[in-house]
């Protein structure tokens, strides 16, 4: 008999790859072992060559459900016989070149089993299989074993420790295992004050005091949640008094997919993401009459979608199982501030918010708030709002060529994450938030420090957006001296470009790509604020070659926290508009920032299309300040959609539609044909929708201009879920369209992006040598 050796790289950790492989191997009656090692799953066993694979093609095609194989090799080594097959303890050398599994939700076995009058772990919170439950938030290092997780303090109990050991359990070398016996505890916090609480008594204890009204904030995978009562406005309003958060849409958890379909109109691809190992938040479309009266007035004032999520944990699915009712469920913060994780902070910070804490004794080492995604209406495009629990930290991309240099990313402002190249892997942190606040650059700096000491290896280049002002570029500048690297500076705009170009697998293409790039602000390669731009990838370069027409940037943060200020800067000067927007501001505001925007001389600029769209909703929807950001064009969008759930959309409505060619002022153009029809009494619904059009006219108009066949799309503004829309019905038969895949359009994905663009300068050095 021979002896081979197999070697599977990918997520094959804490998926029950091992068990799979020893029941396998079982079958086909082979001797040999399987470990765990710092670089994948590596089996050896004596076979014949048949024998090999065939054994070697059933672990391929059967692997676990949870696991994703990037990369593996079969080849014969020196003999050695073995007598029987084994698990053999997990090893590692510190040389670390592994992905890190994410957090899975609540598997359908583990769903029924608690619900099981005759099952051991009826009504148990924690409960866990190798197919589910919590991973990358427990993890302190690498490979991924017990003792090196949270869980490494619950001893377990000889019935646990027997389905551990037991290959034909779907539990054997579950490293989450437990049970009531020996697992974890909830406490309930009033007061400030500690009550253990059993899991049984806990679940109806919530329920009752979610229908009384209450406010609770309840742990979770990748920390506390704030949960009420969907149905009653009254606890409602008073949880957006106290976070905080006046208008900005709540999720909705429901206690099962039949519940949620009375409320949103779910297509097939989003009930299999709603069921999916990562269970979103899915933002779905309301039908027109709620069944369950769930108030959505207060829950998403204004628009069409709702967020909707399943239990995704078993606290969760016991919870509104027995309920029977939605809930509220948002993140366990102040608005503005990280998701709190540390039970401490949450006693101490969250019970100014909710009426009693439940917490538990598992402690979360790495924080993260639930992933979001849509599906556009007309083309079903998937759109990832929100990259985060079950989908960080890992990226995939078989196609993508990722040379051996150990890089360091650390993205923008606002969306933050941060993104590591090891191993020729490439990691990419979950949403880490808006870099304004200093709790939330701890929680960045902390979530950085534990990934890069996961792998151990430090950085050869650090790679920030070149605003100086950043944090993440100022925590870059700092890495590079402690690390003595060389720190890199990109233009945030490419950076977006340079991640939809390598999320496509074309940062070596030869042919021209025109690059939309929509957001609301990214500090420009003159000095100026960005955000209306088209680039062009030629000859292995990025350039800038058109943008909106510029409009005055001014009162800085103001600006995008009140539409209105948009609205004067762009309308300024233009005739007929300065009664409209006058009405929008006090004598003593409007002389301020008119004499503000006529100091032409000092004054920065913005090719901002955030605020072009903040702008027109100011104009259109009379929405002058908003609580959130994006607020005006989400609810600008929304008015749109209205108009295209009876039209076909087409070109006849862009305002561009009676020019030859495009205008030189874009945006003041678009804002000037917004009023003219306001004030001709056209419909709102009409004029938001003809907005909408004539953005794809533009672009259209552009690519014509350059003569192009590729686009490709990044930024915030592609959140949009109709312009989205709109780009794939009116362009897809005559351009190739390149949307991000794994990552979101917003600014999550310039960390990614700066890798990208580095990679693309470095090959355009190689062509040049």
């Amino acid at each position: 008999m021979n002896t081979y050796h197999i070697h599977i790289t990918g997520i094959v950790q804490g998926v029950g790859f091992r068990p799979f492989v020893f029941n396998l191997a079982a079958q086909k009656g082979l001797h040999g072992w399987v470990n765990n090692t710092e670089n994948g799953v590596h089996i050896k066993f004596n076979a014949d060559e048949e024998q090999a694979q065939d054994f070697y093609r059933k672990v391929l095609d059967s692997a676990p459900r949870l696991s994703r194989i990037s990369d593996h090799q079969m080849e014969q080594v020196p003999d050695r016989q073995y007598h029987d097959f084994q698990i053999i303890e997990s090893s590692t050398t510190g040389n670390l070149d592994m992905p890190v599994t994410p957090d899975f939700a609540l598997c359908e076995d583990c769903r029924t089993e608690i619900h099981d009058p005759a099952a051991r772990r009826l009504n148990y919170a924690f409960t866990t299989c190798t197919n589910c439950g919590p991973r990358y938030s427990i993890i302190q290092q690498l490979p991924y074993d017990r003792p090196v997780t949270t869980m490494k303090k619950f001893a377990m109990c000889p019935e646990c420790q027997h389905e551990y050991e037991d290959p034909a359990n779907r539990r054997y070398y579950s490293q989450t295992n437990s049970c009531k016996t020996c697992g974890i505890a909830l406490s309930l916090y009033e007061d400030e004050k500690e009550q253990v609480i059993a899991s049984g008594d806990a679940i109806k204890m919530i329920c009752d005091r979610i229908i009384a009204g209450q406010i609770l904030a309840i742990k979770g995978i990748g920390g506390y949640l704030l949960i009420c009562d969907a149905n009653n406005k009254k606890t409602i309003e008073k949880l957006r008094t106290k976070k905080h958060r006046p208008t900005k849409p709540f999720a909705i958890m429901y206690p099962n997919l039949e519940a949620m379909k009375q409320d949103a109109e779910i297509n097939n691809s989003e009930q299999q993401t709603l069921l999916s190992e990562v269970a979103p938040i899915l933002l779905l479309k309301k039908k027109l009459k709620n069944a369950l009266s769930i108030q959505d007035k207060v829950i998403a004032p204004g628009l069409n979608r709702i967020g909707c999520m399943l239990p995704y944990a078993p606290l969760f699915e016991l919870l509104l199982h027995q309920l029977g009712r939605p809930v509220i469920a948002t993140s366990g913060n102040v608005s503005g501030s990280p998701i709190i994780f540390e039970d401490k902070l949450a006693i101490a910070e969250l019970s100014s918010i909710a009426d009693a804490v439940i917490s538990n004794n598992r402690p979360i080492l790495v924080p993260q708030d639930d992933s979001v995604v849509a599906y556009t209406t007309r083309n079903n495009k998937k759109i990832i709002h929100r990259r985060s629990r079950g989908l960080a930290p890992n990226y995939f991309n078989k196609n993508l060529k990722v040379p051996a240099t150990s890089i360091l990313a650390l993205g923008a402002q606002m969306k933050s994450s941060f993104a590591l190249v090891n191993k020729q892997k490439i990691y990419i942190s979950q949403y880490l938030g808006d870099m304004d606040n200093y709790l939330t650059q701890e929680a960045f700096e902390n979530t950085l420090e534990h990934l890069l000491n996961l792998f151990n290896t430090p950085p050869e280049i650090i790679l920030v957006d070149k605003h100086p002002n950043y944090f993440t570029t100022q925590l870059g500048e700092q890495l590079a001296r402690k690390f003595a690297v060389p720190l890199i500076k990109t233009q945030h705009h490419k950076a977006h470009f340079a991640a939809v170009l390598a999320e496509n697998n074309i940062i070596e293409s030869s042919e021209p790509i025109l690059g939309v790039i929509w957001d609301g602000t990214g500090y420009g390669d003159d000095g100026q604020i960005w955000g209306g731009e088209f680039f062009l990838f030629h000859d292995h370069q990025i350039d800038r070659v058109s943008h909106i027409s510029p409009f005055p940037a001014i009162l800085g943060d103001k600006m995008p926290r009140e539409p209105r200020i948009s609205a004067l800067s762009v309308g300024f000067g233009l005739a007929n508009n300065s009664e409209v927007l006058q009405a929008k501001f006090t004598s003593a505001e409007y002389r301020t920032y008119v004499n503000l925007l006529q100091k032409t001389t000092t004054n920065l600029t913005t090719t901002s299309m955030g605020r072009l769209f903040d702008a027109t909703a100011s104009i259109l929807l009379q929405i002058d300040k908003v609580s959130y950001e994006g607020e005006a064009a989400i609810q600008l969008e929304a008015l749109a959609q209205n108009f295209f759930n009876d039209q076909p959309p087409t070109f006849d409505y862009s305002y561009f539609a009676s020019q030859d060619r495009l205008p030189a002022d874009t945006s003041q153009f678009l804002l000037q044909a917004v009023v003219h029809d306001l004030k001709n009494k056209i419909n709102s619904v009409e004029i938001a929708a003809r907005f909408h059009i004539s953005l794809v006219d533009l672009i259209r108009r552009i690519a014509q201009q350059f003569e192009v066949e590729k686009l490709a799309f990044s930024g915030g503004v592609f959140q949009n879920e109709l312009l989205t829309d709109l780009v794939i019905t009116l362009l897809a038969d005559d351009f190739e369209l390149l949307f991000h895949h794994q990552l979101s359009p917003n600014d999550e994905n310039i960390s990614f992006g700066q890798i990208a663009s580095y990679w693309i300068d470095q090959h355009k050095k190689e062509m040049v040598s």
